[in-house]
């Protein structure tokens, strides 16, 4: 029953989204990073629901951090993040405890739980406990950005509506990161926005597919085989709700290419190895590069949907229709950004502890 991602730094997670509280222990970070409560609080507020396009459950999300911090800055022993959940109506489950909602863990944690589990709003598997992700994850990319390595995630696409790609990485990591529906051409989030609000006055829901730079990550980091880079953010992504495929850079699109246009030529500039395009997506032999990382993840439809749907009893073992009440999102993916960024700086935070120590990450002035 392993809750727990990571080596040299790790996230456990534990909580359910209708218990008491949700929670994340951050180990393995050094210690002397500066802990910003604001900044923690801010990370938070880009997951928080959005109007039409995202459910009516809006939790504050206040948070205690009751150990490994010190006078703001952390100890070096684990981090404790705790959450509480004040907003919950877990009588919208009652009727449904035996039902299998398609597209959600209800009946495989039935089978791995022996009906043990709590039921209420998905449990454990809820994307409720991404907030937890969140909050941990704000001060491995505040211990991240200290160093230069900077992180930003838009939707790349959505309900089939497509954003710009990525041009000054630097830069629009930076617009990015000011943004609350994160999608670099204003135009197309509008486009997005429209097409998430019509879904959910059908009671449906969309998915999309979104993208991630890391800018500032030095060469020779990732530890092939199975700690690679791709290895470990992967591992990351998969462990999100929704997340269905993980690509790096041109990803399987290079399967239909020639060699030589696959690949990334070299060349010296500035005094500065780098490579003329980036379809790697900045790792070569599972090591980075020193150009940008660069990935995709694939997010699904929100399955908890409004329109009636087969299904079955697993209790009875016998067919039956499910139709949902209660307070669900039409679209997830906007909400995700954030969740990715946090998953991304934890894992790069273990890559590079990895590779240069577990003290690598304390400020400078301190060592």
């Amino acid at each position: 029953m392993k809750n727990t991602f990571g080596t040299s730094v790790s996230i456990t997670l534990f909580g359910e989204s209708h218990g008491p509280a949700i929670g994340a222990v951050l180990s393995g970070m050094a210690p002397g990073i500066p802990v910003d409560r604001d900044f923690i609080a801010l990370q938070l507020s880009k997951r928080r629901p959005a109007g039409r396009i995202s459910t009516a459950r809006v939790e504050e999300d206040d948070f205690d951090i009751v150990s490994g911090v010190f006078n703001g800055r952390t100890t070096g022993t684990p981090i404790t993040v705790v959450i509480p959940n004040r907003s919950v109506k877990s009588g919208d489950y009652s009727e449904i405890s035996r039902l299998a909602r398609p597209g959600h863990a209800d009946y495989t944690a039935q089978l791995k739980y022996h009906g043990y589990q709590d039921y209420r709003g998905g449990g454990h598997f809820s994307g409720r406990l991404t907030a937890a992700i969140v909050a941990a994850g704000a001060i491995a990319v505040s211990a991240l950005e200290a160093k230069g390595v900077k992180i930003g995630t838009h939707i790349k696409t959505c309900a089939g509506i497509a954003d710009r790609d990525f041009s000054d990485i630097e830069e629009d990591i930076a617009r990015l990161n000011g943004l609350g529906f994160a999608v670099l051409d204003g135009e197309i989030a509008q486009a997005m926005i429209s097409e998430i609000e019509a879904a959910a006055s059908e009671g449906d829901s969309v998915g999309g597919v979104l993208e991630t730079a890391v800018f500032g990550i030095p060469a020779g980091v990732g530890e092939p085989f199975f700690d690679s880079v791709e290895s470990v953010i992967s591992h990351a992504m998969f462990s999100i709700p929704a997340v269905k495929g993980v690509q790096f850079g041109d990803g399987f699109a290079l399967a239909n290419m020639r060699g030589s246009i696959a690949n990334d030529p070299f060349e010296v500039s500035d005094g500065k190895i780098i490579t003329n395009t980036n379809r790697s997506g900045g790792v070569n032999g599972g090591i980075s590069n020193g150009m940008p990382i660069v990935f995709s993840c694939a997010v699904k439809p929100t399955p908890s949907i409004y329109k009636p749907q087969k299904t079955v009893d697993y209790v009875s073992l016998r067919n039956a229709e499910l139709s949902l009440k209660g307070r669900h999102d039409p679209a997830i993916i906007h909400r995700a950004r954030v969740v990715v960024d946090s998953l991304t700086a934890i894992a790069l935070c273990n890559l590079l502890a990895q590779r240069y120590g577990t003290d690598y990450l304390m400020p400078a002035a301190d060592k």
